[in-house]
């Protein structure tokens, strides 16, 4: 596909718009038993498709006011018949997996260490220390998304959440013009979001999961994931409750992955470890913050860490198919690219 068909194609924006989802809108539950208000209910504590109601704790739709002990599980039942949740071969499963569509980095050497590009319905966290390029990544990736699927892209739009005040949409016009596409259509297909503490980062993922059911979209980033809770929760005495709160936010994540089969982006701060083994050792001193909770939330873990000049170097640290290798790439000025020699 030209370039220009790609303007076409993203300018027109009818194929978002037109976006059936993967998953079942919860209206689809009303009949049996089940009414309008009840629906609405639902809706209003951010059950928004068949699918977060059948995944849902039964506890979870009790503690929602009016609906009882009776109705939740008459709820549960009727979603239940609309989802498949039981075993499935490994044949299907194989089969639905081969059809997962992967968004472009920018660089294609990142794109061969990622085994084609970030994956669809799964999270993926990219942590370093500051200035190794997780936001420049995000930016681009925030484009890249809206590409055609032929040039990489996965045809939707970009939720973006931004903690740190550090989004910046010129950043996404310059990567546009790579791709001789309108910045307009670019910065119209992205939605952003300020989050100001723990609580409104989690209530965003609501406002997200609505939007999702009216349109096609193809990336959340959360950027940074963490943050807010470094600041918010002090010490070791809050350390509970802090992995409790995030452990509830990336189980919120992973249902949005899968529900509605986006590729999730999250990125995350380092900290440095000051005992003396790593030292002494001489091993990389610096690791993820969030410990196991988010280290097992994320499918796909990539360490970034400066290189020369502009260029950078992303390593896997976790992935249940990919192997333990680095790759490298460059920030240039219309985002993220290979390194040129």
């Amino acid at each position: 596909m030209t370039a220009m068909a790609a303007t076409a194609t993203l300018q027109g924006d009818e194929e978002f718009e037109e976006y059936n989802p993967q998953a079942k809108l919860i209206k689809t539950l009303e009949g049996n038993g089940i009414t309008a208000g009840d629906v609405k209910k639902l809706e209003e504590a951010g059950y928004y498709t068949v699918e977060a109601v059948a995944y849902a704790p039964k506890k979870c739709l009790i503690a929602i006011k009016g609906i009882s002990e009776a109705k939740a599980d008459k709820i549960l039942q009727e979603a239940s018949k609309l989802v498949v949740m039981g075993f499935k071969s490994a044949t299907e499963i194989h089969q639905t997996r081969s059809n997962i569509v992967f968004v472009t980095t920018g660089s294609s050497e990142l794109d061969r260490l990622l085994g084609g590009g970030i994956e669809t319905g799964s999270i993926t966290e990219i942590f370093g220390e500051f200035r190794s390029g997780k936001t420049q990544l995000c930016h681009t990736l925030a484009v890249n998304c809206q590409l055609p699927i032929d040039m990489g892209g996965a045809e939707g739009k970009c939720l973006y959440i931004d903690t740190e005040g550090t989004f910046r949409p010129e950043r996404l016009i310059a990567v546009a013009e790579r791709y001789k596409i309108a910045g307009d259509s670019v910065l119209d297909n992205v939605a952003c979001a300020r989050a100001y503490n723990t609580d409104h980062q989690t209530q965003l993922l609501i406002q997200a999961s609505a939007m999702m059911t009216e349109s096609r979209y193809a990336l959340l980033i959360v950027d940074s994931a963490t943050g807010l809770y470094r600041t918010e929760y002090s010490g070791r005495g809050e350390l509970a409750a802090r992995q409790m709160h995030l452990g509830r936010f990336l189980r919120m994540l992973l249902r949005l992955a899968d529900e509605h089969g986006v590729a999730v982006v999250i990125t995350n701060q380092v900290v440095a470890q000051v005992d003396g083994a790593a030292s002494m050792f001489g091993g990389d001193q610096k690791k993820p913050i969030g410990g196991h909770i988010l280290a097992h939330a994320s499918t796909t873990r990539l360490y970034l860490r400066k290189g020369r000049g502009e260029t950078r170097i992303c390593k896997i640290y976790d992935s249940p198919c990919l192997p333990e290798s680095e790759a490298m790439f460059a920030i240039n000025a219309d985002g993220i690219g290979d390194v040129k020699e």
